[in-house]
């Protein structure tokens, strides 16, 4: 009659804890990954809606808008003549048009880092009427994500820079539109 564990009985169970644990342990590596990921797409999202928010504010500059978008890289140009970001100072819409994207590329790249999980080596594009009149506007946003996909379809921003791997399979994009009336 035996009595206790056998040595079998116990190499078989440390397997099976084993094979839990490196489960447990993956799908805390891919609910990490899915953060990051929802993290740059709400960064992406706060970003647009911005940019639009200052659109609205500044109708009569639209066209300059468009204008300022410029190659798409996301990386600050030269700075604004004036800084209108201040009430005491007088700006023309332009100017303000200038100074609010070259405001709103320094948030995008101010915002890359890995540690924070949002936009790495972002790329955005503009569009809208010609002229900046009356239409719709639309602002996609690419970035570098950790997780490949297939390459999505759905905007070409960024999609020849190759900043997103050999066949953009790291490029994520997000694309917004606001129909914005001028008065």
């Amino acid at each position: 009659q035996q009595r206790g564990v056998s040595l079998i009985e116990v190499l078989v169970t440390l397997i099976l804890i084993s094979i839990g644990l490196l489960g447990t342990a993956s799908l805390q590596i891919l609910s990490k990954r899915s953060n990051f990921e929802a993290a740059q797409r709400t960064t992406a999202a706060h970003l647009a809606n911005d940019l639009f928010q200052r659109m609205r504010s500044n109708r009569q500059a639209l066209v300059d808008y468009l204008d300022a978008d410029g190659s798409g890289d996301a990386s600050p140009g030269t700075a604004p003549t004036k800084d209108c970001g201040s009430d005491l100072v007088s700006c023309t819409n332009a100017q303000l048009a200038l100074f609010d994207i070259e405001d709103w590329e320094q948030q995008i790249v101010g915002v890359e880092s890995a540690e924070d999980g949002v936009l790495l080596e972002p790329s955005v594009c503009m569009e809208g009427p010609v002229g900046g009149g009356t239409g719709l506007y639309e602002i996609a946003i690419a970035w570098r994500g950790q997780m490949a996909h297939t390459n999505p379809t759905i905007n070409a921003c960024g999609d020849d820079s190759g900043k997103y791997g050999d066949d953009n399979e790291n490029r994520h994009v997000l694309v917004m539109q606001t129909y914005i009336e001028v008065d």
